[in-house]
């Protein structure tokens, strides 16, 4: 089945309120935008969750549970629950949401780096809320740790235990070699959802020749045995898509990523990325998965065995 999953990433741990007026906060707000991704043609809604007052990314599974169970009645979108979670967070509270809500899949970082955020707040000279220029230089001297031991914890803890499956957010070539390592081990089984992730400062850059060559990489590693996806941050988002669409790629799209629809244009909503990728991906002559068609391609559970 070769058909394109697109995934949406709806709100993030990143992008603050200051940079768009439409970036989903609320947990209405995150359900309705999420619902509307689906309709749009979104099999997979990567979902963060934030303060409801300021936008400050939380992991706190009460707020996930306002927005999960709405989201599962009004679509059959495979819910993927970050354990990534906002910047400065401890393990314990990243997983917290994938051990109360057992999601069909969670996404895993594969490895400690630079994750650099603090350009962006040089690029606002008011802000609406006092967390948000702090939160952002802080990664100007910080370190974003996913270690051999976390990343192990939460493959036994969420991945065998929940019987969830991951996204493996691969910012580097590194990243691959940590994915055959543990999966070497046994501590993961294919099929693997391999997510490259171009752009962000102190990772791989958003270029044509890194992503031939990561995806090179990732079929040498684990040949016919994963699926491949990619994103690119900022404006690169749609063009690199494209491009991964062509290679056979799955793609994933939301202001998590980009808040942007076109040049200098703020996206409106996360459908509305949705649906520009569709359009394109339609465009090539290729198809897009739907929910049911990603379960089968990524061995997923079922929404019916997830705890909301």
């Amino acid at each position: 089945m070769n058909k394109v999953i697109i995934t949406c990433a709806v709100t993030g741990g990143i992008h603050t309120p200051t940079m768009s007026p439409y970036l989903p906060i609320t947990p209405s707000e995150i359900a309705a935008s999420a619902i509307e991704a689906a309709e749009a043609g979104a099999a997979i809604l990567h979902l963060h969750a934030r303060d409801p007052e300021t936008g400050k990314p939380r992991q706190d599974p009460d707020l996930f549970m306002e927005f999960l169970p709405r989201i599962k009645q009004s679509t059959d979108a495979v819910i993927n629950i970050t354990t990534g979670g906002g910047l400065g967070m401890p393990l314990e509270e990243r997983i917290a949401p994938a051990m109360r809500a057992r999601p069909e899949v969670a996404s895993l970082n594969m490895g400690s780096m630079n994750f650099c955020a603090f350009e962006l707040a040089n690029k606002y000279s008011e802000w609406k809320f006092e967390w948000e220029k702090p939160y952002l230089e802080s990664t100007r001297a910080s370190i974003y740790p996913n270690t051999f031991e976390m990343i192990e914890r939460v493959m036994v803890e969420v991945g065998q235990g929940l019987d969830t499956r991951f996204e493996f957010e691969c910012y580097d070539l590194s990243h691959l070699e940590t994915l055959k390592y543990f999966a070497d081990k046994g501590l993961v089984k294919p099929p693997f959802l391999i997510q490259g992730i171009f752009g962000v400062i102190g990772g791989m850059g958003a270029t044509v020749e890194n992503l031939v060559h990561f995806k090179a990489t990732a079929d040498r590693m684990f040949g016919d045995s994963y699926r491949f996806s990619c994103f690119a941050v900022g404006r690169q988002q749609m063009a690199f898509l494209t491009i991964a669409a062509i290679m056979g790629g799955a793609v994933r799209v939301g202001l998590e990523d980009s808040l942007f629809i076109g040049r200098g244009k703020l996206a409106v909503s996360n459908a509305e990325q949705v649906a520009k990728i569709r359009r394109i991906v339609e465009e090539l002559g290729l198809e897009v998965a739907s929910p049911a068609e990603a379960r089968t391609m990524l061995g997923l559970k079922g929404g019916d065995k997830v705890a909301f």
